[in-house]
């Protein structure tokens, strides 16, 4: 089994925007996020996460304390916590190509748990931390 690293999440919640069922997720990714960011007054600090859902690409921002769930721009969800492996792309908009093999890795281990979507973590411009749920 790889070395990847076991972290524990706390569930999150965040406001998204579905991508378009159907189609490859590598497209649906850049369209989602593009509508996420555009009813944004800023993305300064904002945390910033990618879910596959029963294949639909799911672009979600953390929602922040001081924002009212009834007045957000975007449908909310919780991405739930829990024990998840943990895998880092660093440069990843220059190595997009790396998320896919890299998910894919995750995904074989044994442990994995099916019932849990894996998570994209959009930690800054240059690293991307990619987790697959556990048990």
């Amino acid at each position: 089994m790889p070395n990847h690293t076991i972290v524990t999440m706390q569930s999150i919640p965040v406001m998204y925007v579905a991508g378009e069922r159907g189609r490859p997720i590598a497209e649906q990714a850049p369209d989602a996020f593009q509508r996420l960011e555009a009813k944004l007054a800023s993305l300064k600090g904002r945390k910033f996460y990618g879910l596959v859902v029963d294949g639909e690409y799911r672009a979600c921002v953390a929602i922040a304390g001081d924002e009212d769930a009834a007045t957000l721009p975007h449908p909310s969800w919780t991405v739930q916590g829990g024990k998840y492996a943990r895998d880092k792309i660093a440069d990843w908009e220059a190595h997009r190509d790396q998320i896919g093999p890299a998910m894919e890795a995750l995904r074989r281990r044994p442990d994995f748990d099916p019932t849990r979507p894996c998570v994209e973590y959009y930690r800054s411009r240059r690293e991307l931390l990619l987790m697959a749920p556990v048990r």
